[in-house]
Formats: C-alpha cells, structure tokens, sequence
C-alpha cells in the first residue's frame, strides 16, 4: 500500500476506476474506490481523504448530491469527472464545491495534472509545504489568513472554506487594494491559462464572499471587476 496522499474515487464506470487506480497507485497516491455516491459521502467524511475523484453521474445518489452532503464538513479538494459538456452543469458542480473538473473520455496524465495543481501546496496529510511564507499571517481589518493552519477567520471565527477557495483568498489578501486578474487566478492558482470564457473562477469567488458575510465580513469589499477581475478593498 502507498504511503502518498490518500485520494477517495467515487466512480462507478469498474473499467474507469481500475485504470486510474492502477495509474494513481504508480505515481505513489494510496487510492480507495467505491462505486456508489452513498458510499462515498459516508467515507469522505468518515476518513477525510486528501483529495476525492467524484463522478457527476452516479447511481443512486450523484456526484452533486454528495458534494451539497459533505462539504460543510469536508474543506480538502473535490475534482469531478464528467461526460458532460455542459457549461451549467460544471457550474452547478462548482456552485456546490467542487474544485474543478476533468472531462471524459479521461486522459489519466490530465487527472494527475490536475491532481498534483490542487495538492501542490499541501503534502500528504494536508500540512503545507515547508518556506519562510508559510509561517505568515495576512490580516485585513476583521480577517485573517493563517497560512501554516490554512485557516481563514473573520473576528476569530473559523470560515470553513475550501483549498481552492483559500488559495483565492489568499492572492486577494495579499493585493488587497489592488485588482487581481482572472488571468493570474488562473495562472497562479489553478496552474492553467484563462481562456477568457469560463466563469468558475466567479463562482468560487462568489463562495468566498457568501462565506465570508456568513462570518460578519463586509461583502462588499470583495468585488468583480467587469473586464478585469477581482478587487478586496482594505477599508
């Protein structure tokens, strides 16, 4: 058995499953399968994976239904798997909390792309890389970013954001006063281009700041830039 990072598959398609078990397992990840949603909702929150692989389309309960079940409880990265091209279903996908999507038919070298992008900054057991940044606390007014505990708070309150989420949040605080580009976003945090069209980058942006009112936070310091990005004001 692997002693890498542990990766949750909740996918139903056996052929599917065994190649990217067998894949995962020979770049060093230590993979469970199970093949219904009710399964992996169960196991996700029971043994809080590293990073979970989510079929849209499952049996039963499907792969939107598990992320609305577990992520209030489960911070780490969802990437889902989808046949569909639909631009709503990623973003419903996205609404709910998965961090990002990878298309069948599936090319394993993407998944481990992907996989590695969202886990680049946190090793294993989801502790954060070793560097002089990682003992920095980033405030700003009520809010502060932790990042050894990657742990956001407004007023000492704990805000249950997602990896993605808080890598997003942590660019913004660091430009706080400035506007932040879609296209570093793309570039800094999900490792890929902005291909001027796809509108997740919004909808965890849009997550933040729901999540951050929740806490007490001014959402209206947190801005769309139309045509450019994202603004969070210092006052």
């Amino acid at each position: 058995m692997s002693g890498g990072p542990h990766i949750l598959m909740v996918e139903d398609d056996e052929r599917l499953a065994e190649l990217v078990v067998k894949y995962l397992s020979q770049h060093g990840f230590h993979i469970t399968w199970v093949q219904t949603g009710e399964e992996g909702a169960q196991l996700i929150l029971e043994t809080s994976p590293d990073l979970v692989i989510l079929d849209l389309m499952l049996p039963g309960q499907s792969g939107l239904d598990v992320c609305r079940q577990v992520r209030k409880q489960y911070h780490a990265p969802i990437l889902m798997l989808t046949a569909s091209q639909s631009a709503a279903d990623h973003l419903a996908g996205l609404e709910l909390g998965a961090d990002d999507f990878v298309t069948k038919p599936l090319e394993p070298r993407i998944l481990l792309a992907r996989i590695r992008t969202l886990l680049r900054r946190i090793n294993g057991r989801g502790q954060p890389a070793e560097g002089a940044e990682d003992r920095a606390v980033y405030e700003l007014g009520p809010l502060s970013i932790d990042v050894s505990k990657r742990e956001a708070r407004v007023e000492g309150s704990v805000v249950p954001l997602t990896s993605m989420e808080l890598d997003v949040l942590l660019m913004l605080i660091k430009d706080a006063g400035s506007v932040v580009t879609r296209e570093e976003l793309y570039e800094k945090v999900l490792q890929t281009s902005y291909d001027g069209i796809d509108r997740g980058m919004d909808v965890h942006v849009s997550r933040i700041r729901r999540k951050l009112q929740d806490h007490g936070f001014d959402p209206t310091r947190l801005k769309a830039v139309r045509g450019a990005g994202y603004f969070l004001a210092k006052q």
